[in-house]
């Protein structure tokens, strides 16, 4: 299993982190050690003293498929849930000052909480509301009509670089409202009005 996630993938998030508006997805990938689930809590790193939010939809995909078609994408994912991309930002920004890859800031241990999944049927993919509270304090506030790329495309793109298999999770972009988090605090992500997520930052 991996997971592959999207970055700058909503425009009003690439204005607030003053990056270029991508002509193509931007890739990365979280080793399977990232994840954490079940609402267990996460553990502030000691290497990092600015950790930040990125809430976003999570597709899992549901069959083996390379060099899939846009057209027929859909159909290789039945399941969707929330997920939080933890980045470390102060590392990322050394990193990226240097020309160097991301990793040591995205693919930490438990840098990848993700909620159960749920049956895509019903819900209008392209029109999907989600949302980060913190301490009862809404931060993130996203709708999927509002991504660059849509699923379908992500996973048509996707495809021709890498085989995705049964299991694999899609991280597809956060929406604007990143911040940081701290010990204490208490994360709440919604689809709609469902809550998906639950849990604490010790």
């Amino acid at each position: 299993m991996k997971i592959l996630a999207v970055g700058r993938n909503y425009v009003e998030h690439i204005a607030e982190l003053n990056n270029e508006k991508p002509d193509q997805p931007v890739i990365f990938s979280k080793p399977e050690t990232a994840i954490l689930k079940n609402n267990e809590p996460f553990y502030y790193p000691a290497f990092s003293q600015d950790i930040h939010h990125e809430v976003e939809i999570v597709l899992k995909i549901s069959k083996i498929g390379k060099n899939i078609e846009e057209k027929f994408a859909h159909k290789y994912y039945d399941e969707i849930g929330l997920g939080i991309d933890f980045t470390a930002r102060d590392i990322q920004s050394k990193l990226k000052a240097k020309g160097l890859p991301w990793d040591l800031a995205k693919g930490f241990n438990d840098s990848a909480p993700i909620s159960e999944f749920i049956s895509k049927e019903g819900i209008e993919m392209n029109n999907l509301n989600f949302s980060l509270d913190i301490n009862g304090e809404r931060k993130q506030t996203g709708n999927t009509s509002m991504m660059l790329y849509t699923f379908d495309y992500l996973i048509s793109f996707i495809s021709q670089y890498f085989t995705l298999k049964t299991g694999d999770l899609i991280f597809t972009g956060t929406p604007a409202g990143v911040s940081a988090v701290k010990i204490g605090d208490r994360l709440v992500g919604k689809i709609e009005d469902k809550v998906m997520l639950d849990f604490e930052i010790k």
